[in-house]
């Protein structure tokens, strides 16, 4: 594949762009540390494997060909974004607490991970991008075109959990300085909150 350095340009690109990964990774690390962070990056990142299958196995193709399925699938997502930024709500509220001088370990990494995962699968648009994405730098004529976009698929992913890593460094170091104090972390967390409410409406509205 003699394109692959003009698609990791691409894909890198592509990822920096401002989306619900990468800002979810963001508000995530600042909120909650760069250990959260991390590890939404890695829930994100797993959560393109499932992407990956779709495409090579032609089931996003379907999700294309049949606009309701679409409808669901990004709906679910949105809901599912807006539910994650009410919990954040009210865990800020519950971070008072953290002024009276009570421990508040914030959301436990498993379920970032998780959350950050199911997230990533509910993103029809991802998706959509992969099957229009993809193919533009497989070669039919070189033959073996599943393993092609495996391979793509795989640059993609490696990609991306570099720069949402990078991201989640960046954002934990600046949520260090500002979760010293407690009523800041409460403002942290209701940003990210008010901040997943918003992506999940963003995700509901047409193009």
């Amino acid at each position: 594949m003699p394109d692959i350095f003009l698609f990791l340009l691409a894909a890198m690109t592509l990822t920096l762009a401002p989306g619900p990964d990468n800002i979810y990774v963001l508000t995530r690390g600042i909120s909650q540390g760069r250990k959260a962070g991390l590890v939404a990056a890695a829930g994100f990142s797993s959560g393109l494997i499932f992407h990956t299958l779709l495409a090579v196995l032609g089931f996003a193709a379907l999700i294309k060909a049949y606009p309701p399925a679409y409808h669901a699938l990004q709906y679910a997502g949105a809901a599912y974004l807006a539910y994650l930024g009410y919990r954040t709500l009210r865990s800020a509220s519950a971070g008072i607490a953290l002024a009276a001088g009570e421990d508040n370990p914030g959301v436990p990494l498993k379920r970032i991970y998780w959350q950050s995962v199911l997230a990533n699968m509910l993103n029809p648009k991802v998706t959509l991008f992969f099957i229009a994405f993809l193919p533009q730098f497989v070669h039919p004529e070189a033959g073996h075109v599943p393993v092609q976009m495996l391979i793509l698929a795989l640059v993609f992913i490696l990609q991306a959990f570099a720069i949402f890593s990078a991201i989640a460094l960046f954002s934990g170091a600046v949520g260090a300085y500002f979760r010293r104090r407690a009523s800041a972390s409460v403002h942290l967390n209701r940003l990210a909150g008010c901040a997943f409410i918003g992506l999940g409406v963003r995700m509901a509205l047409p193009e």
